[in-house]
C-alpha cells in the first residue's frame, strides 16, 4: 500500500464518525441488529436495518470503505432501511482483528494492511454468503442488489463478475480491475458515481467502459463535478467544507434511488 493511503488511514479512522453514530444510537425509530452471516465455517460479523414499510422489500448490501465498518457505512443501512429497502452490511474484516474480532478491533494504523490482506476469493465468498442470506429472509422479495464506496466500490464489480442473483451493482468512486476477464461474467448493469476532483479513480473509467463493452454489459458511469474521493460520506459530515461534496452527495443519492426503484 502506498505510504500517502496508510497517512489518510491514520488522519481518518474509521470510529471518528459521531455524527453517523448518533443517527443509529437512538435516532432511528428503524430496527437494526448484528447478525452472524455463515461462510462455511466462517462468520461474517453483519449489520441489519429493516424498513418500516407493509410489503417485502429488495435488499442491498453495502460494502464498506477501506476503512473497515465504520460507523458511517452501518448508517448507510439506516438511510436505505428509511428509503424502504433492507440493508445489510457485512464486515469483511470478521475475525481479522485481534482475538477474533473485526473492523473496531483493529487500529487505524493497522487497518490498511488489514484490507489489503484479505483475499479476493474470501470477499467474494463472504458477500455471496450475505447475498443468499438476504434473499431468504422473510421481509425480502428475493430481490438483492450490491453497492459499494472507496474500496468496495472496487469490490462491487469484481463480486458482480462472480455473484449469482444480484440483480444490480453500485460502484461508488472505487477504482476497478484492469483485467478483461474480470467483466465477463456480469450479468446486471452496473451504475458508477465517481467524483470530479479524483483523477486516479477517474483514470479507470475509460478501461472500464471499454471492458463492458465489449462483454457486451450495462456500464453508467457519472462523475460529480467539483466533488472529491469519499464525497457521499463527507457530504453527509456536518464539518465538511466542501459545498460540491455536499451537492454531489445529494444528486448521487437521487440518482441512485430512482435507479433503485427500477430493479
Amino acid at each position: 500500500m502506498m505510504l500517502a493511503t496508510v497517512a489518510l488511514l491514520a488522519a481518518l479512522p474509521a470510529r471518528a464518525q459521531d455524527w453517523a453514530k448518533a443517527r443509529l444510537d437512538g435516532k432511528s425509530p428503524r430496527h437494526q441488529e448484528w447478525v452472524k452471516v455463515m461462510n462455511g465455517k466462517r462468520e461474517v460479523q453483519s449489520f441489519i436495518t429493516y424498513p418500516e414499510v407493509k410489503d417485502k422489500a429488495t435488499a442491498v448490501i453495502v460494502i464498506h470503505e477501506i476503512f473497515g465498518l465504520s460507523d458511517w457505512a452501518r448508517s448507510v443501512t439506516d438511510e436505505l432501511a428509511e428509503a424502504g429497502y433492507i440493508a445489510i452490511a457485512p464486515d469483511l474484516l470478521s475475525g481479522v482483528g485481534p482475538n477474533g474480532g473485526g473492523s473496531s478491533a483493529i487500529s487505524a494504523a493497522d487497518m490498511g494492511k488489514a484490507i489489503q490482506g484479505l483475499p479476493v476469493d474470501q470477499v467474494n465468498a463472504d458477500l455471496q454468503a450475505v447475498a443468499d442470506y438476504a434473499a431468504k429472509l422473510p421481509a425480502c422479495n428475493g430481490k438483492v442488489v450490491v453497492a459499494g464506496f472507496c474500496w468496495g466500490g472496487g469490490k462491487t464489480l469484481l463480486f458482480a463478475n462472480t455473484g449469482k442473483g444480484i440483480k444490480a451493482a453500485f460502484s461508488f468512486y472505487g477504482p476497478q480491475s484492469d483485467k478483461a476477464a474480470d467483466f465477463a461474467n456480469i450479468n446486471c448493469p452496473v451504475y458508477g458515481f465517481y467524483a470530479g476532483n479524483d483523477a486516479r479513480v477517474d483514470a479507470t473509467i475509460p478501461r472500464t467502459t471499454d471492458f463492458m463493452k465489449a462483454a457486451g454489459k450495462t456500464y453508467e458511469p457519472v462523475i460529480y463535478d467539483g466533488a472529491g474521493h469519499g464525497f457521499m460520506r463527507a457530504g453527509e459530515d456536518p464539518t465538511n467544507k466542501v459545498e460540491a461534496n455536499k451537492k454531489g452527495r445529494d444528486d448521487a443519492w437521487q440518482r441512485w434511488m430512482a435507479l433503485l426503484k427500477k430493479v
